[in-house]
């Protein structure tokens, strides 16, 4: 079991030395071309030329490599290969060997450290360095070169500074991507809610438009199938009012089902049913033999959509419910007009609400309707007898 997790190491490190990214590769050929072009520049100064590039050995050119080659995993392991190379610059000028830019190898390794964030290590290793060449070279000329010590310190400065810079621009488009993604994420979350929403919606005009038509259908089959020996006459406006419903129910089915369907187009074909077809809506009732009363107050006027949506929805449900559950003979329509909104209210006179009473989806969806547009809805049984729904719609 001991051995499963170094083996599991193991392979983690071999995958990521054979990982040498393009970038790496590149920084260290550039890197090798600088230190090589300048060892080459400083010897043909000297008097044998070239051929005193055996002033290299034993240890300068070993320690040009060590400096220059870890760099192809820079990115892969950037601490380590900033140690080496800068610890390999670092010695590399005491024990003198042609001055050279091999000091770039290290400059580049401190660069990348602290731009992916190492920045305690990037600035300890960069001053460290920089104090033991100087220290060094006090010591060895006897005294200080000024100029030189504070042209190499700015020079240090801008490595680290520089590093500094990219590591903010690349926290600063990390943030910009991660920001770009919670947008994402919001759009598609508020899509996903809007759709929602939507099919909340059309679940709940189906509901309503099944549920008052098969209501009105149901009650006048009843009839016919009663009449239809004794007084066919009868039947027979039965029959006419089941046909009216259910041409009703197929007229509003395909607008709903219109709106699923075409969803790219930014309004529906139809508009949607209003107060302006109550009449028609009472009729349907009045046909299934209960008695219709219809009370309008105030200047009747076209609301928003989703005021004249809901009101009309609202009525339907509350005559659905009348129909199908109540057992009156009497119901009472009033609408209400008033410069902010609308009040609408339906109330019977049938046998009104069982003891424990509790609102089923019907009521529920009405009073959802109302509180999404900002109004209230209320529905109980009378003291009397009988049952009403209030409800008030702003506009």
């Amino acid at each position: 079991m001991r051995g499963r997790p170094a083996g599991a190491y193991r392979r983690r490190m071999m995958e990521r030395l054979g990982r040498i990214t393009q970038t790496d590769l590149a920084v260290t050929v550039v890197v090798a071309g600088i230190a090589f072009a300048s060892t080459v520049f400083s010897l043909e100064d000297t008097p044998e030329g070239l051929a005193s590039l055996r002033e290299l050995l034993p240890w300068g050119l070993p320690l040009m490599v060590l400096a220059v080659a870890p760099l192809l995993w820079l990115s892969a392991f950037p601490v380590p290969v900033a140690v080496v190379s800068v610890l390999a610059t670092t010695v590399y000028y005491p024990l003198g060997y042609p001055d050279n830019l091999i000091v770039v190898a290290g400059a580049a390794a401190l660069f990348t450290l602290v731009s992916l964030g190492y920045r305690r290590t990037g600035w300890l290793l960069g001053l460290t360095q920089y104090l033991i060449i100087h220290v060094f070279e006090t010591l060895h000329f006897g005294e200080p070169r000024l100029g030189y010590a504070l042209g190499m310190f700015a020079w240090v400065l801008v490595v680290l500074v520089g590093g500094e810079a990219m590591r903010k621009r690349r926290e600063y488009l990390d943030m910009v991507r991660r920001h770009a993604e919670e947008a994402e994420r919001t759009r598609e979350e508020e899509a996903r809610r809007r759709a929602s929403e939507e099919r909340l919606k059309l679940a709940r005009e189906v509901h309503d438009v099944i549920a008052h038509h098969i209501s009105l259908i149901n009650v006048q089959a009843g009839s016919a199938l009663y009449l239809i020996d004794s007084q066919p006459e009868r039947a027979a406006a039965a029959l006419a009012a089941i046909k009216q419903a259910s041409g009703e129910t197929l007229r509003e089915l395909r607008a709903i089902l219109g709106v699923l369907r075409v969803v790219d187009e930014e309004a529906p074909r139809s508009p949607a049913s209003g107060l302006d077809r109550l009449d028609e809506l009472l009729a349907g009732v009045r046909a299934s033999g209960i008695e219709v009363r219809s009370e309008v107050a105030g200047e009747p006027r076209r609301l928003g959509a989703g005021a004249e949506a809901a009101a009309y929805r609202i009525v339907q449900e509350s005559l659905t419910n009348v129909v199908r559950h109540s057992g009156a003979g009497t119901v009472t329509v009033s609408v209400e007009y008033a410069p902010d909104g609308v009040s609408v209210r339906v109330s019977d006179d049938g046998r009104g609400a069982v003891d424990g009473f509790v609102a089923g989806n019907g009521i529920t969806g009405m009073r959802d309707r109302a509180e999404a547009l900002g109004g209230e809805l209320t529905a109980a049984a009378d003291p009397g007898g009988g049952f009403t729904v209030r409800a008030w719609l702003p506009d």
